[in-house]
């Protein structure tokens, strides 16, 4: 089945993908404060996106 996204919007879901799996994949525990609140702003900038994304697909309004 063919994938429903145009390319631009697989590449945000595949960004976001990645970023997840790089946060999963980070010990914590290791970071500093500030690499914790650039993981934090980045996974909420992902979020957005992929929020803003959702919207798209599904012809929602943004809220």
């Amino acid at each position: 089945m063919p994938d429903p996204l145009t390319e631009a919007q697989a590449a945000r879901r595949d960004y976001a993908r990645r970023d997840l799996d790089s946060a999963r994949a980070a010990d914590l525990a290791q970071l500093p404060a500030d690499g914790l609140i650039l993981l934090v702003e980045r996974l909420r900038t992902r979020l957005d996106d992929t929020l803003n994304l959702v919207d798209e697909v599904t012809n929602s309004p943004p809220s």
